[in-house]
């Protein structure tokens, strides 16, 4: 009887350490505030750092005007520009 009590104790004490998730922090570089800002804004920093091995420049253009043509996301022009910059310097594959 003793063992299920420490057992359970045991198992209460893991389940907050597994909840708790480093936050991701982007390669710090010119543009990357830009970045954490408007597409953190709609989805983890840590999508950019698990597609950087599959997408090049040409890739990483694509998928910033998809995600602003596409799924609305409101960054202007100027912003775009310097996004895609940061993208291809600091995680084109």
């Amino acid at each position: 009887m003793r063992w299920i009590a420490v057992f359970t104790m045991l198992v209460a004490l893991q389940v907050p350490a597994r909840g708790q998730e480093e936050a991701a922090r982007l390669k710090q570089a010119p543009g990357a505030e830009l970045v954490e800002a408007q597409c953190g804004a709609c989805h983890s920093v840590r999508y950019i750092m698990m597609n950087s091995p599959f997408l090049g420049p040409a890739q990483w253009d694509a998928e910033v005007t998809k995600m602003i043509k596409e799924f609305g996301a409101p960054v202007d022009p100027a912003d775009a520009k310097i996004i895609k910059d940061y993208l291809n310097k600091n995680y084109g594959g």
